[in-house]
């Protein structure tokens, strides 16, 4: 889409409202949570919810497992990691027409689902959990058992503004998988991957209809010696096209300079897997042809309290109909009911215990710590996310709803 299309396709009576939000984040420097976006740019979906976009490619998701060879599994994870990025930073726009604010989790907000696949592939979870609320930060980990195959992580993002808004994104990613032959239930035998975030900016924002561009570059270092180096070009000076970028895998032993492969093309669309030594193609992944598997979640009323769709389901159903006084007043309510919890805690001299995930000493996995320096991450900014965060599998052993000791209070509505 065009500037000159994207200014027509404002409604009239929302330009005003729009110019006025430009003018208030002129100066704005913090997380997203703070801004006070106009209604019409408003989602009903928590950023809870956000997490899922890692796999919505379950085979993908699973397939580096499935290789012999460490340098194929690699390969495979770079081939999976830029497979999610059209499902995380583009998805929304295209479904809802742009990119539209999401809901700021309370502390001790659950995202909880599955994807079926097919036998091959088994059942994935997914535990997404709000560990921290000032700074906002949210946990993941997405789980295949059948493959070994683990991803956690947790992300907080930092904006500011000079001519549109940027946003820095804090946290990592970790994939953690069991290659064949090996045992699982050791943990030395475990091939661990490192993923640092892309830096967004938003792109059409002076024109009310805002989507996600990626920049600069980020890495995927893995405990096997194999570097991933992926860098985005904005809007595509290079190529004149938008969601543009290149990467390249390589042993750490040998250097950036003799790539094994090299990928270039757009991750929105398409993108092309060359072997650097052969100098030909290998394959050519057409983005958009992936399917998705649908996440499926417990109905609404047999999930928690605490569960994103069924807590936040009044603000999502009155930002559908456009209702917007009663949007505030069903945020208001969760929104006093969270103050009032944190007051009691405070008073009392303890803190919301988190339900799957705990903070742990940013120095306990020397291993961890080794793999970030290689993959750019000299620190891990743990004041900007509430902590270092990692799933505890013991803590989701047999779990099921109420999911924490505190109930509909902590939310404003009757148990």
């Amino acid at each position: 889409m065009s500037s000159k299309d994207s200014a027509s396709s404002l409604p009239a009576q929302n330009k005003s409202t729009w110019s006025s939000f430009l003018k208030s984040i002129a100066s704005f420097n913090g997380d997203l949570s703070s801004l006070t976006a106009p209604p019409f740019i408003l989602s009903g979906t928590s950023l809870t919810e956000y997490s899922a976009y890692w796999a919505e490619h379950p085979a993908l998701f699973v397939a580096p497992a499935q290789e012999s060879d460490p340098e194929k599994r690699a390969l495979a994870v770079l081939k999976w990691f830029l497979s999610t990025l059209r499902q995380q930073y583009c998805s929304r726009s295209e479904k809802l027409g742009s990119e539209k604010k999401p809901l700021n989790p309370f502390l001790g907000e659950l995202f909880l689902g599955k994807w079926d696949s097919d036998a091959n592939v088994g059942e994935t979870s997914l535990i997404s959990e709000q560990v921290s609320h000032h700074p906002p930060a949210t946990a993941y980990a997405i789980r295949n058992e059948k493959h070994g195959v683990q991803l956690q992580g947790y992300n907080a993002q930092k904006a500011s503004f000079s001519s549109t808004i940027y946003i820095k994104q804090i946290g990592h990613a970790l994939y953690t998988l069991t290659p064949p032959g090996a045992d699982r239930n050791d943990p030395a035998q475990q091939e661990k991957y490192v993923i640092t975030l892309p830096a967004l900016h938003v792109e059409s924002l002076i024109y009310g209809n805002p989507f996600m561009e990626l920049e600069k570059s980020t890495y995927i270092v893995s405990s096997t010696g194999y570097i991933s180096k992926i860098s985005y070009s904005g809007k595509g000076w290079v190529s004149g096209k938008k969601n543009t970028f290149t990467a390249s895998l390589y042993k750490e032993s040998d250097g950036e300079k003799k790539p094994l492969y090299t990928i270039d093309g757009q991750w929105s669309k398409e993108f092309t897997i060359k072997d650097a030594k052969a100098k030909k193609d290998v394959e050519t992944v057409t983005v958009t042809d992936l399917q998705t598997t649908p996440l499926t979640l417990a109905p609404i009323e047999q999930q928690d309290l605490f569960e994103s769709r069924r807590a936040w389901r009044d603000v999502s159903a009155n930002i559908e109909t456009g209702n917007m006084d009663a949007v505030s007043t069903a945020k208001g309510k969760i929104e006093n009911a969270q103050r009032e919890l944190r007051k009691v805690e405070k008073a009392e001299g303890r803190e919301w215990e988190r339900r799957f995930f705990d903070r742990v000493d940013e120095n306990s996995d020397p291993q961890f710590l080794e793999l970030a320096r290689k993959a750019g991450l000299t620190t891990l900014e743990s004041d900007k996310t509430g902590g270092v965060w990692r799933f505890s599998p013991e803590k989701a052993v047999g779990a099921k709803p109420p999911y924490h000791k505190t109930g509909g209070e902590g939310l404003g509505v009757s148990n």
